[in-house]
């Protein structure tokens, strides 16, 4: 059952990478995509701490920063809306 419980978090982690690196043309689905990356580390945090009784409270630290990471980025992606109009990353004038 162990072994259920740490397979499901590194399959949520690999899934998230692989889909982080088909979508890498929308800076939408890049931003989604690291969130549930994110969100699966923190489900492996929260695994580890209690299947070693640690307390919890890295993770509230953990889950503060990934709020201020999502907030980051949703208001980049704010400002590339209002600038550029999309958000595919080859109407961006600067990476050419």
């Amino acid at each position: 059952m162990l072994m259920i419980n740490l397979f499901f978090p590194v399959f949520m982690f690999v899934s998230g990478l692989i889909v982080f690196c088909q979508k890498r043309k929308h800076l939408l689905l890049m931003l989604l995509s690291l969130e549930f990356v994110v969100v699966s580390l923190y489900y492996f945090l929260m695994l580890f701490m209690s299947f070693h009784q640690y307390e919890y409270f890295l993770s509230m630290v953990f889950l503060t920063m990934m709020v201020c990471e999502s907030v980051l980025g949703l208001s980049i992606l704010v400002c590339v809306m209002r600038t550029h109009g999309n958000d595919y990353f080859q109407s961006f004038n600067v990476l050419w």
